[in-house]
């Protein structure tokens, strides 16, 4: 058997080989599962892929990096619950490609903030947001109350993720453009914010 080892430890070839065939072996052990536990993690119940408009203020939220003041993920901490309610769960995020949990928080966490707020409050907000909490650094976005949705580009968004196996039916993206017309991006990320936690189990614990 040492014989054996030092005639492998002196074959440098060999031993990449065997090597790399090991953390492959290892690689797989760890991943493989990870991804069946994945397909198996089933929405909760109200969980569905987002609709057209809160679609587009998905896309408009990840394009103005609010993900990297806020995140949507309350942990496990009482003093998170406390404060924003039941922990995340992941069959919260099932529709999110890709997910906002985060770990960073300038702001506060959003994973609950549906309906805590008017949308008339949030579109203050979102415009100017030292008009509604002077103390506030975050910037505002008020080019988002000009600039137009094209129901277009939410169509193609929403056939891309029915193939990616986002149940969505013929009649949800044939009627996107409808649901969208005359909206404006700001219209949009409002509905997404307000969509947020709305199928959250409530208390904290």
């Amino acid at each position: 058997m040492g014989i054996a080892h030092e005639k492998l430890e002196k074959n440098i070839g060999l031993m990449a080989v065997l090597a790399a065939v090991a953390v492959s072996l290892g690689g797989l052990a760890e991943i493989v599962p990870l991804m069946f536990q994945a397909e198996a993690i089933q929405p909760l119940p109200g969980v569905k892929p987002y609709p057209a408009l809160e679609l587009a203020g998905r896309d408009v939220y990840v394009r103005e990096g609010c993900y990297n003041c806020h995140s949507q993920m309350v942990r496990t901490l009482r003093f998170e619950t406390e404060r924003y309610g039941h922990y995340s769960l992941a069959g919260e995020s099932v529709y999110d490609r890709p997910f906002q949990w985060g770990s960073k928080r300038t702001g506060p966490d959003l994973a609950r903030v549906g309906g805590r707020y008017s949308d008339d409050w949030h579109r203050v907000h979102l415009i100017n947001p030292r008009d509604v909490v002077p103390e506030s650094n975050m910037p505002g976005f008020p080019w988002l109350e000009k600039a137009k949705l094209d129901g277009g580009t939410v169509q193609r968004h929403m056939l891309a993720l029915k193939r990616l196996g986002d149940p969505y039916s013929d009649a949800d993206i044939k009627g996107a453009p409808a649901a969208v017309k005359d909206k404006t991006e700001l219209d949009a990320l409002v509905a997404y914010l307000q969509g947020l936690g709305k199928n959250a189990p409530r208390g904290n614990q």
